[in-house]
């Protein structure tokens, strides 16, 4: 008889609705969220009758997070809230796969903060604020829905409606078990953007929130570890060759590769002719990078680190999941017991990808970034010329007194690339069969790659009568978001970027043909310090000496799991890695004098740029920059005895103060005055 009445209550009025619109809404969100990624109605029906399974399964996803309406009594705001959810997921990749060409993941939300400075490069204005006025008016309205939509009064029966939900979730569990357990469904995403297309957007998204981190490998031990070192140890003194000590100088290019190597597209002129020419006569090849598109600092990890970051969850970025609060591994720790001085210098914001703390943890001594840097051109798109790098690049070579490991992030080659005319452009571009929007922006982006070829050949003319060994290493770190495949693309691959190894004291011109290779972005600094007899650092020995291992790519999962997410063993018995405090600056602001002229006091020094920011005993006062050496600041801002510092400020946070000034102290009688105009005494 109860079981009767629960049957019975599942059958009443209310809850076969709530049954059917949560039905209704999942297969209208389902074909949302795959129509946004295919952009295709053909391309969906295809899906839906070969991919079925999937197709349903994705649905059940959705409806697993409806099934949350039969235990709330507002159900119409709990309606709006989820659907909402889902069509912002719909949304969001349908954007991000016009700009960067993969698919929206759960670890993008957590890049919220980097992505929010440079909207101004991709969106307009207008767009920017129409996107401000929905999030506002699309919050306030969901705040007025949950305050003020109805509730539903009629007499709730609790155990039927738990049951309802437990049952929904216990058949969702069983038909994932089932999936997996016959293939048709997949714990981790090889590729991306493959993942979204053979298994759905709704569960490529999930994958992305659930898959983070490396799993612990069965044979994980100390055991297993000291195996590992032993090896290591042993294969290490088999190891003989030259030892130098150069400065080493990593170039990261932004979205750089050769446009030449794309089929059926014709360019005027060698976009990158300093490139080609190095590649001819030193070791070059190309690089095997894990991003398309977008994603640069998981090739700056893998490069740095030396790990691979296929061991890690689908679509995640160790720089947010893990190494903004732990210590990591790095090629800056390994030259730190050569005693090399280790600095990255970058043409964007320091806060971008959080990297302002997560190169203390890579042990990075100096951070120089946009904020500290006196930026005189920028292109079309609004991203600083790669051509300011080489002045900062010589000024830290020059100012540090020991030998330097450089690692320098380009960022000229960024897009959104325009799609208006670009006739006028001395590089020009044309394909039989391509939109003129498409060539507008093939042709905007190799005059962009030019600029950066002419950056690439004014630093190796300097450094190649520098008195000192240099070794320069620059690569692109993903293709640009073209579109591109692998079937458009000579070397028939979109994950390949083009590398070179260049030198001042002949090595990489002397042994061309034996260095030249393929290479992984997480196995080329191993090879660099390889070419000049450098093996400090466990996993640079790791790779110089297991390559040709069996258990190679396996044993680097257990080591990568052990120093990231295990007990360290590898550094038993050492000190643990400390995170370094960062220098923003190896030329330091400052205040040399103040001078007068009409209403403003001018504050004259050194190294100000667009991020200096006045402040009077502790409190931001109006100022404005009139060159790298002078601040101007009204009369009223001051007084007597007044402490004056000038402050280098986050681009995204003008809270946060990256390096300052020393104190100047205001004194009427110090004050020189100004005649005529602004610069004439």
């Amino acid at each position: 008889m109860r079981e009767k009445n629960i049957w019975e209550r599942i059958r009443n009025s209310s809850n076969c609705r709530v049954l059917i619109l949560n039905l209704i809404l999942t297969l209208c969100l389902n074909l949302l969220l795959e129509f946004t990624e295919r952009r295709s109605v053909g391309e969906v029906i295809t899906f839906v009758q070969e991919r079925t399974f999937v197709f349903l399964y994705n649905g059940f996803i959705i409806f697993l997070c409806f099934s949350i309406v039969f235990l709330v009594r507002k159900r119409i705001f709990a309606y709006v809230f989820i659907s909402g959810c889902w069509v912002l997921v719909a949304i969001a990749n349908g954007v991000v796969l016009s700009d960067r060409k993969t698919p929206f993941t759960a670890v993008d939300l957590t890049l919220v903060k980097s992505v929010l400075p440079i909207l101004g490069s991709y969106l307009e204005v207008w767009q920017i604020l129409g996107i401000v006025i929905l999030l506002v008016v699309g919050t306030g309205g969901l705040v007025c829905l949950y305050l003020y939509s109805p509730e539903d009064k009629r007499s709730r029966h609790l155990v039927t409606e738990v049951l309802c939900t437990a049952v929904t979730v216990v058949c969702f569990c069983a038909v994932t078990y089932v999936g997996v357990g016959k293939g048709m469904l997949i714990k981790k995403f090889d590729n991306l953007i493959a993942g979204y297309k053979d298994y759905g957007v709704a569960y490529g998204f999930c994958v992305t929130a659930i898959d983070t981190g490396i799993d612990r490998p069965i044979n994980y031990s100390r055991e297993t570890v000291d195996r590992i070192k032993k090896k290591v140890k042993k294969a290490e003194k088999k190891k003989a060759g030259v030892v130098r000590q150069p400065n080493i100088i990593f170039i990261q290019l932004e979205s750089f590769f050769d446009a030449t190597t794309v089929k059926n597209l014709n360019i005027s002129e060698d976009p990158i002719p300093t490139f080609h020419k190095i590649q001819k006569e030193y070791t070059s090849g190309y690089l095997k990078v894990p991003v398309y598109g977008a994603g640069t600092i998981n090739t700056e990890f893998e490069v740095i680190t030396g790990m691979n970051i296929d061991y890690f969850g689908t679509g995640e970025y160790p720089y947010r999941s893990i190494l903004h609060k732990t210590t990591c591994d790095s090629v800056a720790y390994w030259l730190k017991e050569k005693k090399y001085a280790s600095s990255v210098i970058h043409n964007n914001n320091a806060s971008f990808y959080d990297r302002d703390a997560v190169f203390s943890n890579l042990g990075f001594d100096n951070f120089i970034s946009i904020e500290n840097m006196d930026i005189e051109s920028r292109n079309e798109a609004g991203w600083a010329k790669d051509s300011v790098l080489t002045r900062y690049i010589m000024d830290t070579l020059q100012q540090t007194e020991k030998k330097d490991i450089i690692y320098t992030i380009s960022v000229q080659g960024h897009g959104d690339y325009p799609t208006d005319d670009q006739s006028n452009s001395p590089i020009t571009v044309s394909g039989e069969g391509l939109s003129q929007s498409y060539l507008n922006q093939f042709t905007y982006y190799v005059n962009q790659t030019r600029e950066m070829d002419d950056f690439i050949k004014e630093l190796t003319e300097k450094l190649s009568d520098y008195p000192e060994d240099v070794m320069v290493i620059a690569y692109g770190d993903h293709l640009p978001g073209m579109n591109l495949e692998n079937k458009d693309l000579k070397n028939n691959s979109k994950y390949e970027t083009p590398y070179f190894i260049w030198d001042n004291f002949g090595y990489n011109k002397a042994n061309k043909k034996k260095e030249s290779c393929k290479v992984e972005a997480w196995q080329l600094a191993s090879k660099v310090l390889g070419e000049v007899g450098i093996y400090n650092g466990f996993l640079n020995k790791y790779h110089q000496t297991m390559q040709s291992s069996e258990k190679y790519r396996k044993n680097l999962k257990l080591l990568q799991y052990d120093m990231l997410y295990g007990s360290d063993f590898v550094r038993e018995g050492k000190k643990p890695l400390e995170p370094t405090k960062i220098n923003y600056s190896l030329d330091p602001v400052e205040i040399t004098e103040i001078k007068e002229c009409e209403d403003s006091y001018l504050l004259v020094g050194n190294n100000f740029t667009d991020a200096s920011r006045v402040f009077v005993n502790g409190v931001k006062v109006a100022s404005e920059k009139q060159s790298s050496s002078v601040l101007k600041i009204s009369k009223k801002a001051v007084k007597e005895g007044d402490k004056i510092t000038v402050h280098q400020v986050s681009v995204t946070n003008e809270n946060i103060t990256l390096n300052q000034s020393e104190e100047y102290e205001f004194r009427k009688d110090k004050v020189r005055l100004l005649y005529k105009n602004l610069y004439d005494e």
